[in-house]
């Protein structure tokens, strides 16, 4: 009784704090000024008092909360920040109609997309602009606000799922450790450093071969820092004697390996090219890494069932790996997950480049299906990951449905507002219609985290790679990954 009247008591409080911020901007001509947006909030979780907060007393802020749909039956009638909830999605159009609202704000910063493209259709139907808050790991430096209120993205409407991680078991490992991540300047490698850093190693060592994605990344980590700082290895997996070199000068106890080849059409044209950094150059990273306390090979799901370069190479990388776990005192183990709608070399680049284009979007076939994430959502798995694997394992990530990419091509269309022509232009070699995470004889249990699977890796001994030369057979490639088994093979 007596917490129902401090809230109570709390919610008189920031009524009368609205109305007060009201007749102040009203009186000072700022209203005038700047007419806000009327605009309901769906969610009405901590993100949303926040924002309320936020879009009332923050000058800048663009909108005038009028209401807060929830569909959680507990929250009808309270209020947040003084302002009402006022019903559940079935009741958008109605409260859209009633508070004269020119705009719903998606305020769940954890949501499943198929929940953000709901609720985006019901805005549509209403007829006002639908607009959502980042997902939380686009925050993480700092606090949520009404300026970060912005308009739907392709990602938001497939890429988001709703993840549960362990902060303090993956900061037990991070926290005060030299951590070093090859291929930093990429798309997984510089989100890697971003969130390494917030864990407070004792020292982020960031390795590339393009000195400006270097430069990028370490901007992105610290605006303040200069090419020269130590933070920065300019560095090319392929070079096994530079690698020797960078282990031995700077001791990292943590690695992520996350340097590699990754265009699927590009490798089936240059096989050899994909050896020389997927394979030989994670055995040379690999044979460098002698004291490391833990080891992690990023892979992918196509090295699941491989039928393609890319997934052949990215294959004997996790068999690589599985085979100096039982030579090293350290863990070393691999992560393995889908497509990452990033902003390099994902379909949501080639389709924006056409669009932008006039048309017509390709894709490939109607009924192609892909596991899609974002890059944000990807890195939050694989440190999780990390934190409960086993060496010798691959670590499966696998998060929400399979989504169709004509129905990810139709929405960019409807995003864009222009008539553009979608094409199918077939199958392309090395490519499945639909994506797996396990092999035909992989059996993935998740004893830790729902959305991870462990799946045993048979070793590979580096003598069988060594010699593979710079134009490989693809037959040979095929053949090194075998079916799948826990036998060790002969040296």
């Amino acid at each position: 009784m007596r917490r129902q009247r401090d809230n109570r008591a709390e919610d008189l409080l920031y009524t009368l704090g609205v109305r007060y911020e009201r007749w102040r901007r009203e009186h000072s001509g700022e209203a005038r000024r700047e007419p806000r947006t009327r605009a309901i909030l769906f969610g009405a979780g901590s993100a949303a008092r926040t924002l309320l907060h936020s879009m009332i007393f923050d000058p800048r802020s663009r909108f005038e909360p009028v209401g807060v749909l929830d569909d959680d039956p507990g929250t009808q009638g309270e209020r947040l920040a003084g302002i009402a909830v006022v019903g559940t999605r079935a009741d958008l159009a109605a409260a859209v109609e009633r508070t004269r609202a020119a705009a719903v704000i998606f305020t769940i910063g954890n949501a499943e997309g198929s929940l953000v493209r709901e609720i985006r259709a019901l805005a549509i139907a209403a007829g006002v602009r639908f607009l959502v808050v980042p997902e939380m790991s686009e925050t993480l430096d700092h606090a949520l606000g009404a300026q970060d209120i912005r308009d739907v993205r392709i990602t938001d409407l497939f890429g988001r799922h709703r993840i549960a991680t362990d902060s303090a078991a993956i900061a037990g490992w991070l926290s005060g450790k030299r951590v070093l991540v090859t291929g930093a300047g990429g798309e997984i490698g510089s989100e890697l450093c971003r969130q390494i850093h917030r864990f407070e190693p004792a020292e982020l060592i960031m390795l590339d071969h393009d000195e400006a994605a270097l430069q990028s990344v370490q901007l992105s980590v610290d605006a303040r820092a200069e090419l020269h700082d130590p933070s920065v290895v300019l560095a090319d997996v392929r070079d096994d004697e530079r690698m020797r070199e960078v282990f031995r000068t700077r001791e990292p106890e943590v690695v992520f390996h996350a340097a590699a080849l990754q265009h699927q059409p590009l490798l089936e044209r240059h096989p050899g090219e994909a050896v020389k950094t997927n394979v030989l150059g994670t055995l040379a990273v690999l044979e460098a890494a002698e004291d490391v306390e833990l080891f992690v090979n990023v892979s992918t799901a196509k090295a699941a069932d491989p039928v393609s370069v890319l997934g052949y190479t990215k294959r004997i990388a996790e068999m690589l790996v599985a085979n100096i776990e039982s030579e090293r005192t350290g863990t070393f183990l691999s992560v393995r997950f889908g497509n990452v709608l990033g902003e390099r070399r994902s379909v949501l680049t080639t389709f924006g480049a056409q669009i932008a284009d006039g048309g017509p979007i390709t894709v490939t076939h109607p009924e192609v299906t892909r596991y899609l994430m974002t890059t944000q959502e990807a890195v939050t798995l694989v440190l999780q990951a990390a934190a409960i694997g086993d060496g010798g394992e691959a670590l499966v990530l696998q998060l929400g449905e399979p989504v169709r990419i004509a129905e990810v091509a139709q929405t960019m269309v409807e995003l864009a507002g222009e008539p553009i022509d979608i094409v199918y232009t077939g199958l392309r070699p090395g490519e499945k219609l639909g994506e797996t995470f396990l092999g035909p004889h992989e059996e993935g249990s998740r004893p830790h985290h729902p959305l991870i699977a462990h799946v045993p890796v048979p070793p590979l001994n580096p003598s069988e790679v060594r010699g593979l030369g710079a134009h490989p057979d693809v037959r040979m490639l095929a053949d090194l990954c075998g079916p799948p088994s826990l036998e060790t093979r002969a040296a």
